[in-house]
């Protein structure tokens, strides 16, 4: 956590701490924690960063099937998180990038399978998540997608991404996701216009809460009161809340989920770290 104003070719002070991360490591981890069974699929390097990574998900509740890669690093991200809250990342994604189809199980019929969009932004690992994405279908699972972060988007092409993930359920972008993906300026046409591709989409706007569109339907909650120290993890906790809450009862009151995620949300984001 940074400290003080940018001091170019100088010293900034701030607070060094490593915690555990990953988006889909964090989605895991919240889904575990709010009583819902949940399988993390991935892979880590043979350092001691992996190591207490699996110990950490694992003491979670989290199930792990995780491959690790002789001679990788596990996956590492910096964070900066500036006075305000907000943050920037530096991304290593290390041992992930050799993820491939078979690292991925697919889940029973019926189930759920959540996607991190990081997966599909890599040559090294687009083929196991598509082959995930296209085996869950075919079993008849639900898919939630986060598309994960709109540099890395925008590099892969948005019409490239739209078509390779059009068999998702539900799509969990936040705002500026949403306008790259539409073209839309405005965050309710941009969800609206997701869900003309999609059954479901839930769109997070930070301190102005959330958006739901599905069909015609277009509800929009507030975010739950809460003191912003670190926005790091805020989406994955978001997706986890709402996932536990609309799988548990995918038929009640979109307004139940979208609160579960925002209440995950404000959660998390009172402190510092992911999760």
């Amino acid at each position: 956590m940074l400290s003080g104003e940018p001091a170019p070719s100088s010293d900034r002070p701030a607070a060094i701490r490593s915690r555990g991360g990953g988006a889909g490591a964090n989605v895991a981890a919240h889904l575990a924690r709010l009583g819902t069974p949940v399988l993390l699929a991935g892979c880590i390097g043979d350092d001691a960063a992996g190591a207490g990574l699996t110990a950490e998900l694992a003491a979670a509740g989290v199930a792990l099937r995780l491959r690790t890669v002789p001679g990788s690093a596990t996956g590492t991200i910096v964070s900066l998180v500036e006075p305000d809250g907000q943050r920037s990342m530096l991304a290593d994604r290390g041992a992930n990038l050799e993820l491939r189809p078979d690292d991925v199980p697919v889940p029973p019929p019926g189930g759920h399978l959540h996607l991190s969009g990081y997966t599909l932004l890599d040559p090294g690992s687009r083929g196991a998540g598509l082959g995930a994405l296209e085996a869950a279908v075919a079993a008849g699972c639900t898919v939630s997608l986060d598309p994960a972060s709109t540099g890395p988007l925008a590099r892969y092409g948005v019409d490239r991404w739209l078509a390779d993930t059009a068999a998702a359920t539900l799509l969990l972008p936040n705002a500026d996701e949403a306008r790259l993906l539409t073209g839309c300026t405005d965050e309710s046409d941009a969800a609206r216009a997701l869900a003309r591709r999609h059954r479901i989409v839930a769109v997070t706007l930070g301190a102005d809460g959330a958006l739901w569109a599905s069909g015609d339907l277009l509800l929009h909650r507030p975010a739950h009161p809460t003191d912003v120290v670190d926005t790091t993890g805020a989406g994955d906790a978001f997706a986890a809340g709402l996932l536990a809450a609309w799988l548990a009862a995918p038929e009640a009151d979109p307004a139940v989920a979208l609160d579960a995620g925002l209440a995950r949300a404000a959660e998390v984001v009172r402190r510092a770290g992911a999760r």
